[in-house]
């Protein structure tokens, strides 16, 4: 008999039933005249997940690494200068685009697990008095180590030299997940994808920008087309798109937003919040640890813990898939083969995370890890079962 595979990867995340009804209808004319009074609702409400009064959202068809793409060849040129941080293989892959598409970049290495050093680029751009750095590039969640940076601190050091660069925040595993403010931040590109916080599944590219941003397309020199801010704008203002939009994803993305909007943003980073710190009790109680080095860099969307020397997580992370039927996140790059991935974002309430848990601690068990089974499920349970107060039933 086949079930249904239980799904906690950083990405793709779980679909709510009514967004998966949402994108249930018939294909539609996205140029019909009515078409723009589903759209131009849809632009002005993602501004509100972006935490973005004066800024643009644009939905290109696409992923994460689009939206990369979309931001970076959209306001800057050939050879300009940006600071970038390497703390983990999504931020090494960032790295990789700017530099293939012709830019200079100031690298700065990280120990993965931790988070972009703002005291380093501090540094770096307070010596830089002639303002060559033109970008600075911040991923917030690093998913393949579970590491969440600080954003607000590296606006902090810019502002504190009076740099002139603009911020590029890469929040694919964190925007409608965790805290993202986009105006309050000064952020002036900020990336993220279907697949992850909007509970969709994988196809758009959602990117906001900043009037700064918009302003720097003006004379940037890179090459684009499809990718291209002047099209998007040109067609967006009357609710259209300078292409066929993927119309599908788009219904559904107008539901996954409802139902955000629904909630509260607020009350979604504290869901979030306390399923993260549910997985990070039951991890400490297997006597592992997680990858991010200290709790300040602790992600709420993905935790990525470290297996006993003497096990492969590859193989363990397989086995979990066949025995119990349940997909985790293997390690990536540095960390192949050291750690597994738990992704504990989108659609995701206590129940699932303890599912989660118990698949874990299962497949820990079985190739050899010295836990006692119900441990890492039991703290979880505990703590879980200590709040929130809204839940508690008078006696």
């Amino acid at each position: 008999m086949r079930y249904h595979t239980a799904l906690f990867i950083p990405g793709p995340t779980n679909i709510p039933d009514e967004v998966r009804r949402a994108m249930n209808v018939p294909m539609e004319d996205m140029r019909a005249p009515d078409f723009p009074k589903f759209t131009l609702p849809l632009f002005e409400d993602l501004k509100k997940v972006f935490k973005t009064e004066t800024g643009q959202v644009f939905i290109f068809p696409g992923s994460g690494t689009g939206g990369w793409e979309a931001g970076l060849t959209n306001t800057l040129s050939p050879g300009d200068r940006v600071l970038a941080a390497r703390i983990g293989q999504f931020s090494h892959l960032w790295i990789d685009m700017c530099k293939r598409i012709g830019l200079d970049v100031v690298e700065v290495d990280c120990e993965w697990g931790e988070g972009v050093p703002v005291e380093r680029f501090a540094e770096i751009l307070a010596g830089d008095k002639a303002h060559k750095i033109k970008a600075v590039l911040v991923t917030q969640n690093e998913t393949a180590t579970g590491v969440t940076s600080d954003v607000p601190g590296v606006r902090a050091a810019m502002d504190a030299v009076n740099h002139p660069a603009m911020l590029f925040v890469d929040g694919v595993s964190s925007i409608a997940s965790i805290d993202f403010r986009m105006d309050a931040w000064g952020v002036d590109v900020a990336v993220s994808g279907s697949q992850k916080g909007f509970m969709l599944p994988t196809g758009l590219a959602i990117v906001a920008v900043s009037q700064k941003a918009l302003a720097a397309h003006k004379s940037a020199g890179l090459q684009r087309c499809y990718f291209d801010f002047a099209d998007m704008v040109a067609a967006n203002k009357n609710g259209y798109f300078p292409y066929t939009p993927a119309t599908t994803l788009m219904r559904g993305l107008r539901c996954s937003v409802d139902l955000l909007l629904e909630e509260g943003l607020e009350n979604v980073f504290a869901r979030h919040h306390r399923l993260a710190e549910a997985v990070r009790q039951g991890v400490a109680a297997w006597g592992l640890k997680l990858c991010a080095k200290a709790p300040k860099w602790h992600s709420d969307t993905v935790s990525a813990i470290y297996v006993p020397p003497h096990i492969d997580s590859t193989k363990m992370v397989h086995h979990a898939y066949q025995a119990y039927n349940i997909s985790m996140g293997i390690g990536l790059s540095k960390v192949a083969g050291r750690v597994f991935r738990i992704g504990h974002l989108g659609a995701l309430n206590e129940l699932m995370v303890l599912t989660a848990l118990a698949g874990a601690e299962m497949a820990l068990h079985d190739f050899g890890a010295d836990i006692q089974l119900g441990s890492g499920v039991g703290a979880a349970q505990k703590y879980l079962a200590a709040g929130p107060a809204e839940q508690k039933i008078a006696a």
